[in-house]
């Protein structure tokens, strides 16, 4: 596995994670917004679960081959409870949390998941390894 290939996905669930904060705190203003001109509504559960299942192997894999690189284990626990609270938030979703507790949850979940890697990235870099950064 190389070290590119943990960068990419480090920035690939860094962009995963933004993206449900987004779909969570936009989406709705956005499916107003737009009503007039789509003809079609997705289904908010749909994209909540689609996009966490993209975003939780992918996820794992970054934080694990970033280990492998580093032997860095701190941002492990970080990244672990940020896709749990974000499993999480999806499992008991609006009905049971409120939207303000799925909302909340997607966003702490997020937060932490995002944090993890960049630390991980920014372990990368601390090897100064001149093959996979600019």
């Amino acid at each position: 596995m190389s070290i590119k290939t943990q960068l990419t996905t480090d920035k690939a669930a860094m962009s995963l994670s933004f993206l449900c904060v987004a779909h969570c705190f936009f989406a709705p203003s956005f499916i107003i917004l737009s009503s007039a001109f789509a003809s079609f509504t997705v289904d908010n559960e749909f994209v909540h679960k689609f996009i966490l299942f993209v975003a939780v192997p992918i996820s794992i894999y970054a934080l694990y081959t970033g280990y492998k690189n580093h032997k860095d284990i701190s941002f492990i626990p970080i990244g672990a409870f940020g896709l749990i609270t974000l499993v999480a938030a999806v499992l008991l979703g609006e009905s049971i949390l409120g939207e303000f507790g799925e909302k909340g949850l997607t966003l702490l979940g997020s937060v932490f998941v995002a944090y993890a890697h960049l630390k991980n990235h920014q372990a990368c870099k601390d090897i100064d390894c001149n093959t996979c950064h600019d």
